[in-house]
């Protein structure tokens, strides 16, 4: 207990005694009822209902009814968070009628939101509660309309009731997840931020966060690893700056959960690290810290699955090259079908670790090998499986194709167990992709199926399914109940049959011959625990000869069922945490005794933490400890430590068990929505769902953070500063799996694991130069220098790209890579920290080393986003001390705070180097005002300084007197950039105040910083005014009134402005025109102008084409998020057609141009010659106007990110980095894909579609084929599917571009760039003109 909360309770006591001694019924109340807040908050909820009881009970018999409002309110809080449901409605209630009563819909407000929780808590914790789900969707939404209306009309000046209303869209979003409605979560949560930014709530505020980590959910479920990411780091970030540990610890558990999901899991452990530390050092947080271990825990197993499935691939490469001498003799046979074992085994491993587009690579390889089995049943199986993956990836089109496929399998031959699981499954995507009633239809169809084949498992799982729809998609209760009444006799039945066959077992134990070799049917539930508990996260392996697992039971390719809204959880408040483990499991590919296998219960099981947040009671901090209860069912039940459950699919036991009572945070456990219970593996933290539909994305983008195209911040997050990219030295039983490097006599072994398909060979130059450094002696690396690679070659091939390597792999683990030199290069600094390292035994940071190395000049450091803290950057430090000199420094975008700030003072007060200029970039540290006082207390800078870039650190006012001082010393000064700093108009004042006609400032950023009057913004300009040399204004996010743009106006004539940034300042068009007007009404300079977000519309555009001093002055122009519409798109295409027009850089994101705008753009480029930058994302629909040939581009969730050396044939299946093209077997005629990849695709379904749906695109390939000048072009987020963003890029890439353009196609990014101008290749904070 801290210091401060027992004399904070102590002096609540004593002003109790002294209320209850002199009779002042109110004051008894009143300070029983701040007890009871204090120790409910602190998480003694038995000890606050004791004083939360006295309030009420001194209320009701001694004060107006009014008063008992806030006591009801917290007696119902209390209850919740101790899940006493009943007693909870009970006060919750009341509360509402006493605030319907007094008329208070402030009362009302809270109480409906308090109401809706509850009644969504009882919904995931019951079977089939429909009752409950009603009255939350009730009370949300009651909540919402009261929230709403006490916005527009507040009753009083103390609160704008915003956060209410932002709150209630998270409530509403949270229970659209467990309802399995993404799309509308993402509508409401989205909508939260909207009206966030829309009312300037501060970029720190909780509710922001809140909406930032179920954003971060969504996102995951979605398969959108980048926003996600986005999301979950802005969440972090928040809870960081506002010090909210808790949130921050489940902010970097939500963050592990995504790394797990990626298969990074070195990132994921240290992320999970971080919140073990955060947990660690909160008080009564034993049980998140407990929870947060476990889930560590299954990180390393999930590892231990990927090692196995490894090296399952070794055992498959050496069966594929025995097949290459056993072709066409009598071992043959033998071979495929060993083949095939080892394939079921690695679909197996994949499903384990939800790798779905391994699981996909051998799914299809199966498939094939049934193929030249000529084995039908195989190759239906082979069906259902590739069907599985596709629907897994969320590619619901070619999951309900190859569904389909296999259920016409199985009719040719009659097999009615497996037509039933494919209608389930076809049934279960049509649900997924919104079909309800086709989904309806088809569990109806796979329930009669299983009815006449006499198959009571895949029975229960039709009903199961039917229930699920009924209840949930269809509100229908009665035909929901009937469903159950049938669920809970079959499940009878079952149990039944189970326990005379248990009996018949114990009495006749010697006849089992073959109880330890399959897990049937027939097998006891305790026998398969105590196998499954010996396991963990593995299933059990298939026998190694293929004869011997020949024919696998249909029962084992059937998937889990629809995701389940129905979750077990203890409390939901605002940041609800859901952790989804998976309904699925891998195929349980269990030996076989007997046909009939139970299925798969449909609910999934939703791990839910609070937040414990908020401002009023009821959104106070929810910490408490419960029971963790665990369902019981058909299946074995696995210990909480498994990261998965092997669907050893089991028979029915209806009988519900409890796990022992376990302190925690989170809660309960549960599954389907109908009372078929399946016990799945719980870690009990905001946990990584290891049981869910995590997929794992092997050798993704993401698993490569320095060479993928977006920038990753989360290395930031995690402070990570020793992790290599590319492995030095493999381990033992890495050898076979690792390509040895000769430079000169040494051997560099690089394990295959750490390559990513999007390394580039110019990156692998880098990582081999750094690791040769590394391990050369002291002798040898005593002066620094350092490899300049030129090629790599193998058996006198060069190697210039890894679009092969898969090829090229088996003879590189042979025959080493020789590395040849081109020189040496000394990089004196890289020496300098490297031996600073070990001074202090410090591992250096790969990262930084990387960015030494390809650094050009050593007077400019940059170390830009490599996972520095206060105590790894000590070693560059000491490093620097050492150095010549430093004319750059860039410690952007780590986590360096004060600390670090006052070692640099004493290193540049140190530093010979008394005098030339300097740049300082600092931006988006941890930095506080108190970091300013170093460089107002260093001299050197006083002479020196020119460039300080501070932005996106938390300075607030408190730096004030610091800035204002730096102006005014640092005579030098002529770049400040104070973005994104918290500062206020108190501190625009003191900057304005500050500045003289002697100051040589040139440049100032002080956009995003709320609130800042425009008062303060007119008394800046008139300040500026005066200077002589000033350029370059940022006014982004701040909102201008008239009078501030007439200043602005004032100023532009005044001064030679260069470059005005003006996002969001909402100037209109009229303010827009006078601006520009008055830009160039004195001067003829080029002008970067950002008028994005302003509300501009088309009569701007219109405006610009009549003056020819404004087509050639403006260089730059960024109209983003302005309603254009198609008429300003024909007047910006005129302006671009205008011989004069000197633009370089065009911005036109989300301007509601339409397809037919984009064209006439794209077209005008052909007649300009300026033009270097186009940006055109979000701009029309392409998904409703064209439908492309194979599904939705929201399926797009693989990425290309790669030179245009060669297109590749073959499948582009095997890394979600690779552009996923048609599918090589989407049609049975076509045989193996053309070498023209995307073409031959786009031709042929021109043909069938008769051009229509291609015209669009192919009008837009033409005039991007013309457009010559142009170096990189946005087309993002315009519905363009995979094969049309192909068809783009061949265009692209043709005429001047050939050899050097680049692509970026993942998920709705559509990014074209060249060579030296890579796409995403900076954050726009990192963006130097």
């Amino acid at each position: 207990m801290a210091r401060g909360e027992d004399l904070q309770i102590n002096t609540a006591k004593r002003a109790y005694r002294k209320a209850k001694e002199e009779g002042n019924r109110q004051e008894e109340a009143r300070w029983a009822n701040v007890i009871g807040d204090i120790l409910k908050n602190r998480g003694e909820y038995v000890e606050a209902l004791k004083w939360f009881r006295i309030d009420y009970d001194v209320s009701n018999k001694y004060l107006p009814e009014k008063q008992l409002l806030p006591t009801c309110q917290s007696l119902g809080e209390v209850y919740l968070r101790l899940e006493h449901y009943k007693d909870a409605l009970i006060y919750q209630k009341k509360h509402l009628e006493l605030a319907k009563d007094a008329n208070d819909l402030v009362e009302q407000q809270r109480a409906s939101t308090q109401l809706g929780r509850t009644y969504h808590e009882m919904f995931l914790k019951s079977d089939d509660d429909h009752y409950s789900i009603q009255n939350a969707k009730k009370y949300f939404k009651s909540a919402m309309k009261l929230a709403r209306t006490l916005k527009e009309n507040p009753p009083n000046n103390k609160s704008s009731f915003l956060k209410e209303y932002i709150d209630a869209h998270n409530n509403i979003g949270m229970l659209e997840v467990d309802l399995d409605n993404l799309d509308e979560a993402l509508k409401f949560l989205t909508k939260g931020l909207e009206i966030c930014d829309e009312e300037e709530v501060a970029e720190d505020d909780d509710g922001r966060s809140r909406l930032h980590h179920n954003l971060g959910n969504v996102y995951m479920e979605l398969r959108r690893w980048d926003k996600a990411r986005e999301h979950i780091e802005k969440d972090i970030m928040i809870c960081k700056r506002i010090g909210h540990r808790q949130g921050e610890a489940k902010g970097y558990i939500n963050l592990g959960e995504l790394h797990y999901r990626v298969q990074r899991y070195d990132e994921a452990i240290l992320c999970y690290q971080k919140a073990f530390d955060l947990a660690k050092s909160m008080e009564d947080e034993d049980a998140l810290a407990a929870q947060i271990d476990q889930n560590i825990k299954t990180v390393e197993e999930a590892i231990n699955v990927m090692n196995e499935l490894k090296k399952e691939e070794q055992n498959l490469k050496k069966l594929q090259r025995n097949m290459v001498t056993a072709k066409e003799t009598p071992r043959e046979r033998k071979f495929l079908l060993l083949q095939n074992s080892s394939l079921d085994r690695l679909i197996e491993k994949s499903a384990m670790i939800f790798a779905w587009l391994k699981h996909r690579e051998f799914a299809k390889r199966k498939k094939r090998i049934a193929s030249e089995l000529c084995d039908k049943e195989k190759l239906s199986d082979a069906f259902l499986v590739v069907g599985e993956s596709y629907q897994k990836l969320r590619d619901f089109s070619k999951a309900i194709k190859w569904y389909t496929k296999s259920w016409e399998g199985y009719k040719a031959i009659k097999n009615l167990e497996g037509q039933a699981l494919a209608k389930i499954n076809i049934g279960d995507v049509l649900d997924c992709n919104g079909d309800w009633t086709g989904a309806l239809e088809a569990f109806k169809e796979g329930y009669r199926i299983a009815a006449e084949a006499k198959l009571p498992s895949i029975q229960l799982s039709a009903l199961e399914n039917m229930h699920y729809s009924h209840m949930i998609r269809f509100d229908n209760v009665e035909e929901a109940r009937r469903l159950q009444l049938e669920i809970d006799k079959l499940k009878q039945s079952k149990v039944e049959e189970l326990e005379k066959k248990h009996i018949a077992t114990d009495c006749c134990s010697e006849t089992d011959t073959e109880g330890d070799d399959h897990f049937s049917d027939d097998m006891p539930n305790t026998y398969l625990e105590a196998s499954c508990r010996s396991s963990s996260i593995r299933s059990a392996p298939l026998a190694a000869s293929g004869e011997s697992n020949d024919d696998l039971p249909l029962i084992s390719l059937i998937r889990s069922r629809k995701r389940s809204p129905k979750s077990k959880t203890a409390h939901t408040v605002n940041k609800n945490i859901s952790m989804e483990l998976d309904e699925t499991f891998p195929k349980g590919l269990s030996k076989p005794t007997s046909n009939q296998q139970t299925i798969v219960g449909r609910k999934r099981v939703r791990l839910v933490l609070s937040d414990d947040e908020g401002d009023m009671p009821d959104d106070a901090r929810r910490v408490h400890k419960c029971s963790v209860d665990v369902a019981a069912s058909d299946e074995f039940t696995r210990k909480s430590s498994s990261t998965s459950s092997d669907n050893k699919l089991q028979d029915i036991s209806p009988v519900a068990f409890r796990s022992p009572s376990r302190s925690c945070n989170l809660v309960n456990i549960e599954e389907s929505t109908c009372s078929y219970k399946s016990p799945r593996s719980v870690s009990n933290g905001k946990v990584i769902r290891s049981l869910s539909d995590a997929e794992v994305v092997i050798g993704s983008s993401y698993a490569d953070s320095t060479l993928k195209c977006e920038i990753n911040a989360s290395e930031n997050l995690l402070h990570r500063h020793n992790s290599p990219h590319l492995k030095l030295h493999a381990t033992d039983n890495e050898v076979d799996g690792c390509i040895a490097f000769k430079i000169d006599d040494n051997i560099i072994n690089v394990s295959v694991g750490s390559f990513g398909d999007k390394i580039s060979i110019e990156s692998l130059r880098v990582e081999l130069a750094c690791l040769y450094y590394l391990q050369l002696p002291v002798e040898k690396s005593s002066k620094g220098l350092l490899p300049i690679i030129q090629n790599l070659e193998c058996g006198g091939r060069p190697l210039e790209s890894f679009e092969n390597f898969d090829s090229l792999r088996n003879h590189l683990r042979k025959v080493p890579v020789d590395v040849l030199i081109n020189g040496w290069v000394q990089k004196h600094l890289m020496k300098l920290y490297i031996d600073s390292c070990k001074e202090l035994h410090e591992t250096p940071s790969m990262k930084l080393l990387r960015k030494l190395y390809v650094s050009e000049t050593e007077d400019e450091v940059n170390v830009s986003e490599c996972g520095l803290l206060d105590i790894s950057v000590i070693p560059l430090l000491n490093a620097l001390h050492t150095h010549t000199g430093v004319a750059m420094l860039d410690l952007s975008h780590n986590s360096l705070g004060n600390e670090t700030m006052e070692k640099l003072q004493q290193f540049f007060s140190s530093s010979s180097q008394k005098y030339g200029d300097l740049t300082l970039d600092l931006h988006c540290n941890r930095f506080g005002p108190t970091a300013l006082f170093q460089i107002c207390e260093c001299p050197v800078l006083f002479t020196r300084l020119e460039v300080l870039n501070i932005s996106g650190n938390r300075l607030t006012d408190a730096c004030g007197s610091y800035l204002s001082t730096i102006i005014e010393k640092c005579r030098a000064l002529y770049s400040l950039n104070v973005e994104r700093c918290s500062i206020t108009s108190r501190t625009v004042q003191k900057v304005a105040d500050a500045l003289d006609n002697n100051s040589v400032l040139s440049q100032l950023f002080i956009g995003h910083n709320n609130p800042v009057s425009g008062n303060a913004i007119s008394y800046l300009l008139g300040k500026l005014a005066i200077l002589k040399r000033f350029s370059e204004l940022s006014l982004n996010g701040l909102k201008l009134n008239k009078t501030v743009v007439d200043g602005l106006c004032h100023l532009a004539k005044t001064l030679c402005l260069s470059r005005l940034m003006l996002e969001g300042t909402g100037i209109g068009t009229d303010g827009a025109l006078g601006l520009t007007r008055s830009l160039f009404s004195s001067t003829e300079e080029p002008l970067k102008l950002d008028l994005s977000f302003c509300g501009v519309t088309s009569t701007y555009v219109s405006e610009l084409n009549t003056n020819v001093m404004f087509i050639s002055g403006i260089l730059e122009l960024n109209l983003q998020g302005n309603p254009i519409m198609q008429e300003g798109g024909n007047a910006l295409a005129s302006l671009l057609m205008n011989p004069q027009c000197c633009l370089k850089v065009l911005n036109l994101n989300k301007c509601q141009l339409g397809m037919a705008g984009i064209l006439q753009i794209v077209h005008a480029l052909a007649e300009n010659e300026s033009l270097e930058e186009l940006n055109l994302a979000h701009n029309a629909d392409m998904d409703k106007q064209l439908g492309m040939i194979h599904g939705k581009p929201t399926n797009m969730t693989s990425e290309s990110l790669q030179p245009n050396h060669t297109v590749s044939d073959g499948e582009h299946d095997t890394n979600c980095d690779k552009l996923e093209v048609a599918d090589s077997e989407d049609d049975e005629t076509r045989g193996e894909p053309s070498a023209s990849g995307i073409n031959d695709c786009c031709a042929s379904s021109c043909q069938r579609n008769e051009t229509l749906e291609c015209k669009p695109i192919q009008e837009l390939s033409v005039a991007i084929g013309m457009a010559n000048r142009l170096q990189s072009l946005d087309l993002s987020d315009n519905g363009l599917s995979v094969q049309a963003s192909e068809a783009l890029y061949n265009a692209w890439s043709s005429g001047s571009r050939a050899g050097s353009s680049w692509r970026h196609i993942e998920d709705r990014i559509v990014h074209f760039s060249v060579e030296g101008n890579k796409c995403c290749r900076l954050k726009p904070c990192c963006r130097k003109d």
